[in-house]
């Protein structure tokens, strides 16, 4: 009778522990080709999610550098895909939120701000690597692992001139700072999106204009890519409304992502915990009888 019981308990205790941490359809994590198997286990483990449980995507070179083989250096662009990410869409209207890891030469704000410019809402986001790398590769991963989370298919022109935005942000940062270069970005975006600016001069006004009030000195060469990168925003076709809500929600709550993860870790932990005294007290009840 006590081996009876304890058989049933075990199967409820199953069903019961497992369903918990089993990852939701919204979730999606994307991971480098060039990762060894215990690296993309290291990837995993830091999300906090294991390979059964969520939707697992690859990313290639081949697939980053057909949207930076344009826009960034050979450098930048680099010969491996390391970079992974961990996608989770959100309810509508929860803006776009960002954690990173190991990423060092962009920052969340510049992810959100290209995620915007990529037609990508309402989403959870951590981008990340097992060692310190640039970062510049890892919005691929993300605009596919959203695409799979939602079934939404993004744009073409939206997903390359999103990853220019990237790579002019970043280069910005080197001179300006980059919390400096992200908030010039993201104000002059925000004006040429919501007032639906087209014309080059108007834009180049509004550049000028914000560069000024955030007492920033441009170079014509600056000034000259972040036009022609306002002028292909401007030409997308994207919902106005829609970006411009993006635009005011975006979210740098770092710690909010990060306690996310750090509640998922715990969570498998304690699972872990009870499986074990339950079998020690199986182990018991069996040797008894």
């Amino acid at each position: 009778m006590k081996k009876k019981l304890a058989i049933l308990i075990l199967v409820c205790l199953v069903l019961t522990v497992v369903s918990p941490v089993m990852a939701s359809p919204t979730e999606v994590v994307s991971v480098g080709a060039d990762l060894t198997q215990a690296q993309k286990k290291q990837m995993l483990d830091f999300f906090g999610v294991a390979e059964d449980d969520v939707m697992m995507l690859t990313v290639t070179n081949a697939e980053v550098r057909e949207y930076l083989k344009d826009i960034a250096s050979k450098q930048q662009i680099g010969t491996k895909s390391i970079s992974c990410a961990y996608v989770k869409s959100a309810p509508k209207g929860s803006g776009i939120k960002v954690s990173i890891h190991n990423i060092t030469w962009v920052t969340e704000e510049m992810y959100a701000g290209a995620m915007i410019t990529a037609g990508i809402e309402d989403a959870e986001v951590i981008a990340a690597a097992p060692f310190d790398v640039t970062g510049t590769t890892a919005l691929t991963g993300i605009m596919k692992a959203f695409e799979k989370a939602t079934g939404k298919e993004l744009s073409h022109d939206a997903k390359k001139t999103a990853n220019e935005e990237l790579v002019i942000t970043s280069e910005l940062g080197e001179g300006l700072g980059k919390d400096k270069a992200n908030e010039l970005m993201h104000k002059i975006k925000q004006q040429v999106i919501k007032q639906q600016v087209k014309n080059p001069d108007d834009i180049r006004q509004i550049i000028q204009k914000i560069a000024t009030e955030l007492n920033i000195k441009l170079s014509d060469e600056e000034i000259k890519k972040i036009l022609s990168l306002m002028e292909k925003i401007s030409r997308l076709d994207l919902n106005v409304n829609k970006i411009s809500q993006q635009l005011d929600k975006i979210s740098t709550n770092i710690d909010q992502i990060k306690k996310t993860v750090e509640k998922n870790k715990g969570l498998i932990q304690k699972i872990l915990d009870v499986i074990n005294s339950f079998f020690g007290w199986l182990r018991q009840i069996f040797s008894a009888a």
